[in-house]
């Protein structure tokens, strides 16, 4: 059966941000940022825009501001395919570099195993570069990729968690409420995003961010981390709330 087949029998959609919080990049991101951005523009990359909780789009057009760039649609789709075709060649690089986070396969694979529920992403990466970072690690199995949103979807948060569960409607031919989703995230945007359409949310405190700054953004549960696989798969249970 397809992940795309198991979606359609879903009860409960579970949404995944990726970079802190199922893996780490240790920098190679921004050297292939670079990369990407100098062969669309031509300039050098000298500094790079806030990128926590940002989306793809955003932070190509703000990094090209610093650099006294105007750019548009067309611009950030060549540098989209570019940052793909970064990952790509890199690939051996992006594995030795970056990791899985503690916990997150196990998360995955506990999630997979609950009838009813399907799996996938919301996060600013384009689509193709986060294909890539959770095939790289071997994170990909169980996402249903088909009802996820991304960074090329649109320049908000917010809407790219309207877009899911749009799309997951769409796949299971019927409403998706807000209630029938749980997104996991490690930023105050990812939080703000889920609150701001109703969804439940499970903060993980793997990023930059500290407990204190994702309560305050609406998180109503915080986790140190993944590692706990079975209180974590309780509070996705449980909507973001701990039991």
């Amino acid at each position: 059966m397809s992940q795309l087949e198991v979606a359609m029998t879903a009860l409960r959609v579970v949404l995944w941000d990726i970079d802190h919080t199922l893996i780490d990049m240790r920098g190679i991101g921004r050297e292939l940022s670079a990369q990407a951005f100098e062969r669309v523009t031509g300039v050098p990359m000298r500094q790079q825009a806030k990128i926590d909780g940002i989306t793809e789009s955003v932070i190509f057009r703000e990094t090209a501001k610093l650099h006294g760039l105007t750019t548009g649609r067309e611009d950030f789709e060549r540098f989209a395919d570019a940052l793909a075709e970064a990952h790509i060649l890199r690939h051996t690089d992006l594995r030795n570099q970056g990791h899985a986070l503690p916990g997150a396969s196990a998360a995955l694979d506990a999630l997979a195993d609950l009838p009813g529920v399907a799996q996938t992403v919301v996060t600013g990466n384009v689509r193709a570069v986060a294909e890539i970072k959770l095939q790289t690690f071997g994170l990909d199995r169980g996402i249903t990729w088909e009802i996820g949103a991304f960074g090329e979807d649109d320049d908000v948060r917010a809407e790219l968690v309207r877009i899911a569960l749009k799309r997951a409607a769409a796949a299971f031919d019927e409403a998706v409420e807000p209630a029938d989703a749980v997104l996991i995230g490690d930023t105050p945007a990812d939080v703000e995003a889920a609150v701001q359409n109703g969804v439940p949310v499970v903060a993980v405190a793997t990023g930059r961010s500290t407990t204190d700054e994702l309560l305050e953004a609406g998180a109503t549960c915080v986790l140190p981390d993944l590692r706990d696989t079975a209180l974590f798969v309780a509070v996705v249970k449980n909507q973001g709330q701990r039991p």
